[in-house]
């Protein structure tokens, strides 16, 4: 497998693959080793610091973390319903969070927001496109139409 940013002539095929509807499709997290999620999924200091700072439940927390350590290892946002319990579990006792504590998400807004704050965190843009395929940002947007009467 491809790791963005990486050697590797599959990388694009495989990056592209492995986020395709947010999906780990192509990538088979269920085969990493002892030494992989150590590696890849070990929240640094920093890290669990500023997902604590960002988050307000038990169960955000690791679905913060797991949102960051994956598009770090992937570049891409899989859902966190996707990522093995496995890896899970080691973000959760990494943390040291109650057994049985799960990621959730509970509102798409959540998540989209945690995505939103990964992004900043790794310095990338958002990758929605506009016309011709540029990316946007909020207020490059046309503005609503005012409803109600004007004064």
């Amino acid at each position: 497998m491809g790791v963005p940013g990486g050697a590797g002539a599959g990388r694009a095929a495989d990056h592209i693959q492995a986020c395709a509807g947010g999906s780990l499709a192509g990538v088979d997290l269920r085969l990493i080793t002892a030494h992989e999620l150590h590696l890849f999924f070990s929240p640094t200091r920093d890290e669990l610091q500023w997902a604590a700072d960002r988050t307000d439940s038990d169960e955000h927390l690791p679905a913060l973390l797991l949102t960051l350590k994956s598009y770090q290892r992937m570049g891409c946002f899989p859902k966190v319903e996707d990522i093995p319990e496995a890896v899970a579990e080691f973000v959760r006792r990494a943390v040291e969070l109650p057994e049985g504590t799960l990621p959730v998400y509970r509102a798409a807004k959540t998540m989209k927001n945690h995505r939103g704050l990964v992004r900043q965190r790794v310095g990338v843009a958002s990758t929605r496109a506009g016309p011709g395929g540029s990316p946007r940002s909020r207020s490059a947007r046309r503005p609503r139409r005012r409803t109600g009467r004007r004064t």
